[in-house]
């Protein structure tokens, strides 16, 4: 299993699936085909959490009047599947491994993760 979870209208997320090579990977828009409960689940058994998972930068917070700061983790992932725009994006998706959204830290991981597939 692979998969990229992303939204196409996302800048952010073009460059980083255009940095690497993603031709054997399954393409989620979220938007278009929002994410599965199964989905969810494998993604929380991989990040540790659904916070990890949450994009605390969604307009839905506002929208919906959400204080973050009181959410628990059952309210992250009802919330992940209550709108696409709650994923923290993109999300790479192996059977072991998780890349969760745009930070520094994980994209060196993801892009050591998609050097070492050049090894193999």
């Amino acid at each position: 299993m692979k998969k990229v979870f992303y939204l196409k209208t996302c800048d952010t997320c073009r460059k980083i699936i255009g940095q690497h090579d993603t031709r054997d990977w399954e393409m989620r828009e979220i938007k278009m085909n929002p994410i599965t409960a199964e989905e969810v689940e494998d993604m929380y058994k991989l990040a540790g959490s659904y916070e990890a998972l949450f994009n605390k930068k969604s307009n839905q917070i506002k929208l919906q009047e959400l204080d973050p700061k009181a959410l628990k983790e059952e309210d992250y992932k009802e919330l992940l599947l209550d709108h696409y725009t709650f994923l923290k994006r993109p999300v790479f998706l192996t059977e072991n491994e998780i890349f969760i959204g745009s930070d520094k830290a994980n994209l060196g991981k993801l892009k050591e993760y998609f050097f070492s597939l050049k090894e193999d």
